[in-house]
């Protein structure tokens, strides 16, 4: 396909998204059945510019006048692309299949940027309704902070040190994917950066390191968080909200396959697939306990060296991969979450046995996710006293040189870290370490 057809092909999937509620992947697929002539690259391409225009959708309505499919795809490629107007309808030229030509107005918005007045949730490219948030948690940083929440993400990936060594991971893969990046935060991290946004991103799950259990993919900031439960070999550990496991292999990998490692979730049915994430990883000393809490994990309580929650949140964190939830999220809904963040966190300290170690963590940005649930947590529980959660990181020996000293300076209160893309060049994470008193 030539770019102008791929250009009206995004407008449709877009339209999907918007119109008809479906998620980008779902939208794609679709339109991939229906345009069967449109190759993996051709399908790429689109995706790239449609999550684009999604990740900045609020500065891109402001700047183009509409929040309409056709005006983000054009904005996308004018303000993430950087085609100017004039390289836009150029690219229309003589193809049948490009969109209608620039309008007066299109053209105008392309040039005029963001004036000197723009309020700040169109800087940040949020929502409305949470602009005094971003402002709270950020201050005179909000705007960079929600510019790197709208920009793109690379693929990280975990060294599985219960299948491979460090060295003959790396060489796995870098054998396949060229441009490969040691992480400068953990030892065992690998990063393929974000590629132009024209490429086709490389597949990680379709190296062979993969598939032998070598690697896991796995934001560098979730990898870090895991590493908050310190040095946890021969330990009792519960994964208390496990979901589909990722944090689950991170810590059986942490605890070198010793010890005792519980794997709950609330909602059984994300502990599906656990199963053969445990199988590839070699991971050997996890308990799977599914099924209602009273019930499975009454055992347990006041019994263990280490609670991990991955607490239910917005999921703002990652934004960066899912702009279209970004739009999504409603006041309602964010709410409700708190109350959810509440109520785990007063079941969650139970099993934890005195002198033992509460790791509270959500995959958000928000400090009414983050340390208001833990402020009010810390007030009922004078048992619980918050530690510097880099700390606690450099406990576990998988601190890469300086990261200690780097998380130090960006810990705020309570010793928690909040992870971003601009300040730590991962996904939004806010991780908080409390230790009960024995």
């Amino acid at each position: 396909m030539r770019d102008a057809g791929r250009i009206a092909g995004a407008i449709e999937v877009l339209d999907a998204v918007m119109n008809r509620h479906q998620p980008v992947k779902d939208a794609l697929r679709d339109w991939g059945k229906a345009h069967r002539f449109a190759g993996s690259g051709d399908r790429a391409w689109m995706s790239g510019l449609v999550l684009d225009a999604l990740r900045r959708r609020g500065f891109l309505r402001h700047v183009m006048g509409e929040d309409t499919p056709r005006a983000l795809v054009l904005g996308a490629l004018g303000y993430a692309w950087d085609m100017d107007a004039a390289a836009i309808s150029a690219t229309f030229e003589g193809d049948e299949h490009a969109p209608d030509p620039l309008t007066e107005a299109e053209i105008a918005g392309l040039s005029k940027g963001a004036p000197d007045d723009t309020p700040l949730h169109i800087l940040a490219d949020v929502p409305e309704w949470l602009g005094p948030s971003f402002e709270r948690a950020y201050g005179a940083d909000a705007a960079v902070e929600g510019q790197a929440m709208a920009g793109r993400a690379p693929v990280d990936l975990r060294i599985n040190r219960l299948k491979a060594e460090p060295e003959k991971a790396f060489g796995a893969v870098s054998s396949k994917i060229k441009r490969i990046e040691v992480s400068d935060l953990t030892l065992d991290g690998l990063r393929i950066p974000e590629t132009d946004p024209r490429a086709k991103a490389p597949g990680a799950e379709s190296i062979p390191a993969y598939g032998k259990g070598w690697v896991e993919v796995q934001d560098i900031g979730s990898q870090l968080a895991a590493l908050a439960a310190g040095d946890i070999k021969g330990a009792q550990v519960l994964d208390y909200c496990a979901g589909a496991g990722g944090k689950t292999l991170a810590l059986s990998a942490l605890m070198e396959n010793t010890g005792q490692l519980y794997a709950w979730d609330y909602d059984g049915r994300r502990l599906r697939a656990i199963w053969p994430r445990l199988q590839r990883s070699g991971a050997r000393n996890v308990q799977v306990r599914d099924g209602k809490e009273a019930e499975t994990l009454g055992d347990l309580e006041g019994k263990l060296d280490c609670v991990f929650m991955d607490a239910p949140c917005s999921g703002s964190g990652t934004w960066r991969r899912r702009p279209d939830s970004k739009w999504r999220l409603k006041e309602e809904a964010f709410q409700r979450r708190q109350s959810e963040q509440d109520e785990v966190l007063s079941k969650a300290w139970r099993f934890v046995k005195p002198g033992g170690r509460l790791v509270y963590v959500t995959c958000s940005v928000l400090p009414e996710e983050n340390e208001d649930r833990v402020a009010g947590f810390l007030e009922a529980h004078p048992e619980f006293t918050p530690v510097p959660a880099s700390d606690a990181m450099a406990q576990s020996g998988r601190l890469a040189e300086g990261a200690q000293e780097r998380l130090k300076a960006i810990e705020g209160r309570f010793g928690a870290l909040q992870l971003t893309p601009h300040r730590t060049g991962t996904d939004g994470f806010y991780v908080c370490v409390m230790e009960r008193s024995a």
